[in-house]
């Protein structure tokens, strides 16, 4: 059986200090281990321009330093899995009213605007305009407007209602944030709507103050009697996409074997 390493713990937690202060230990890594080739990568450049007819002038200098290790893109990683599974199923239920609460705008909320209307409610400002997404600044820890309620056939909130209360957005301190969320997802919904929801599944805990973890357990038990679960699907600590899970006891009890997945719940309001 592994055991953690208390050295390589202690370096791990140091590192998400200093990179929480904006010192990304690992950018300034490769910009003094990268310069050197880059100074020599671009003397032999230069060395070719004497033999070029094309019109270029050399303009300021743009270190772009340790990418030449990184790959094309990630297809891993919460994000990217759950916002194109999500935005899949939103296309092939065809909603009339589809609103999102807190989702990544530049991931999930660009793939469903892409093909149709989405309407949107942040605590974060949105200061463009973009086409098919309509903006509402919002707080849905506090009290829902009434003009929301019974407002759609269709929600989502990825990766969003384990920050509510934290403070982290510039929200108000709440223990019970996630809760105050939940409940008010719950308003927006019309009956028999789908509401799409991921959070972090592991060990319960709070790691404040960026985000909760929820037990499979106790996210289970706040949408008890509330919804009827059509589709569970989760992102493993591997960062591998488990399609339609069926949730047996052990799972559930083991958060399928989680430490930090993320869990991605399709569920009808009843």
């Amino acid at each position: 059986m592994q055991t953690s390493c208390p050295i390589k713990n202690i370096i791990t937690y140091l590192v998400k200090i200093l990179n929480s202060f904006g010192f990304d230990v690992i950018k300034h890594y490769n910009s003094i281990v990268l310069f050197a080739p880059y100074v020599k990568s671009f003397i032999l450049f230069y060395k070719q321009k004497k033999y070029s007819t094309m019109n270029f002038k050399i303009g300021s200098f743009y270190p772009c330093l340790g990418e030449i290790s990184l790959k094309s893109g990630s297809v891993a990683g919460h994000y990217f899995l759950q916002d194109l599974f999500v935005a899949s199923q939103i296309y092939g239920k065809n909603p009339r009213v589809h609103f999102d609460v807190g989702s990544r705008v530049d991931g999930f909320v660009a793939h469903v605007a892409s093909f149709r209307e989405i309407f949107v409610i942040d605590i974060r400002p949105l200061n463009n305009s973009i086409n098919n997404i309509s903006f509402r600044k919002g707080d849905l820890m506090g009290q829902l407007p009434k003009n929301l309620v019974n407002s759609c056939d269709s929600l989502s909130c990825l990766h969003a209602l384990e920050h509510f209360g934290l403070g982290r957005y510039g929200d108000n301190i709440r223990w019970d944030g996630h809760v105050l969320g939940l409940n008010n997802l719950y308003k927006m919904l019309k009956v028999g709507g789908h509401l799409y929801l991921s959070v972090p599944i592991g060990t319960q805990r709070i790691e404040f103050n960026a985000h909760r973890v929820f037990s499979m357990k106790y996210i289970l038990e706040l949408i008890e009697n509330k919804y009827i679960l059509e589709d569970f699907s989760f992102i493993d600590d591997a960062g591998v996409l488990k399609q339609s899970v069926i949730l047996e006891n052990t799972n559930i009890i083991n958060n399928l074997g989680c430490t930090f997945g993320c869990g991605i719940f399709t569920l009808k309001k009843s």
